[in-house]
């Protein structure tokens, strides 16, 4: 038996999430207390009712302090019940511009507060929940499709499949930190090959580039340290039940030594035991 709680931010999209789940295979529940959880564990197990995979979204909707779901989550693990925590998270000005196209109200709505201040409360209602996240995706720059297809990469595929998965992201500074990113490297250290007229207009995906970034010897010893930093967490994580693991490597406009150093770490990382995705997120912009 698998469970999936299902949390975040408001206009985050944990809705198109729980369909998304729900194709794969999941029983989906929107909404469920946090009380309840235990029960919805004794019910699986009744004769000719049993489930084996749920999806469970549980948010500020509930209504009761998370303290409840955090000892409804201790008594899972009591029964040696597996679950995980999906936290679906946008920024601020992303959030704002959803609930405008929508018309929706907030969950926290109240006489006198703004969305901006409902959103803000609501961050600091979820913070401890984020903090226990396995599974932080940012879905500001997702559409439904794209939502999807990012859930099918962190989602396991079948009951009890739990094999240590990175993603890494390539990014610019200038355009903010990958809100997902469970740690973050800078490659600004690097000389940078926009400085240099012949690839100013390529980008890291050009041989040239790559080579003028990956050749250098701080970049290997980059590039070997931080394999050998992964290689020692890896493990930890998987025992603390934690085996998504997000990986933000930026440099300026996150077109040049961001996406090279990415790359290479990719090419180190991916095989069975450890399956790479690579997202270049703003290679494209200017």
């Amino acid at each position: 038996m698998e469970i999936m709680i299902v949390t975040g931010m408001s206009g985050a999209g944990k809705t198109a999430a729980l369909k998304c789940l729900e194709d794969l295979g999941y029983y989906a529940i929107d909404n469920l207390p946090a009380i309840l959880l235990a029960k919805i564990v004794d019910l699986s197990m009744a004769p000719g009712k049993r489930f084996d995979r749920f999806a469970l979204v549980m948010d500020v909707r509930g209504g009761s302090s998370f303290e409840d779901l955090f000892n409804a989550l201790d008594e899972l693990r009591s029964r040696d019940t597996p679950y995980s925590i999906l936290f679906l998270d946008a920024s601020d000005q992303v959030l704002v511009r959803r609930f405008s196209e929508t018309r929706r109200s907030h969950p926290l709505e109240g006489v006198d507060s703004s969305i901006v201040d409902n959103i803000e409360k609501e961050r600091e209602i979820l913070q401890k929940l984020r903090e226990r996240a396995d599974i932080l995706v940012d879905t500001s720059e997702l559409n439904i499709h794209e939502l999807s297809d990012k859930l099918k990469e962190v989602v396991p595929e079948a009951t009890g499949v739990r094999s240590s998965k990175l993603t890494i992201i390539s990014f610019g500074y200038k355009f903010g930190i990958p809100l997902d990113a469970d740690i973050i490297l800078d490659a600004r250290f690097l000389p940078n090959p926009y400085w240099v007229e012949e690839l100013k207009d390529l980008d890291g995906l050009d041989d040239r580039v790559r080579s003028y970034v990956a050749d250098r010897p701080e970049s290997k010893e980059f590039i070997d340290r931080f394999v050998m930093l992964i290689e020692f967490l890896v493990p930890r994580y998987e025992r603390e039940r934690k085996t998504y693991l997000t990986i933000g490597i930026g440099c300026t406009g996150g077109r040049h030594r961001s996406v090279v150093i990415t790359n290479e770490l990719a090419a180190r990382f991916d095989n069975d035991e450890m399956p790479v995705s690579v997202i270049h997120r703003d290679i494209e912009k200017r």
